[in-house]
């Protein structure tokens, strides 16, 4: 079993930013890439961005390119999402979650809600 714990979320007016961390312990040698999601009220989940602990590949959402970063390293457990240039429509509840198997995200944490006031 992986536990994902997630910090960092908060109210900040747009242009802002925010570092979200998740930090994951318990069977982490299994995990292979680690991402973070978000779900707007009324809205299904999306993800964010990823990140693959083997090369560090990394990829983004269109609707975040340019604005949020991810990073992070295996040897310390732990992603990061640094999101610079908050707009409203970034208000979420954010998730981070770890992948063990092609098939999916296996691992989530409980959430962070991250509110952009205009």
């Amino acid at each position: 079993q992986v536990q994902l714990v997630e910090s960092g979320g908060g109210l900040v007016q747009a242009g802002g930013s925010l570092r979200l961390s998740c930090a994951a312990s318990g069977r982490t040698f299994n995990i292979r890439a680690m991402g973070w999601f978000r779900q707007a009220p009324g809205k299904g989940r999306e993800i964010v961005a990823s990140i693959t602990w083997s090369g560090l590949t990394t990829f983004y959402a269109d609707s975040v390119k340019g604005r949020f970063t991810i990073s992070g390293a295996s040897s310390k457990n732990t992603v990061y999402l640094q999101m610079n240039s908050l707009k409203t429509e970034d208000t979420a509840a954010y998730y981070c979650a770890a992948r063990i198997s092609s098939n999916g995200y296996q691992y989530w944490g409980q959430g962070t809600q991250v509110t952009v006031s205009s």
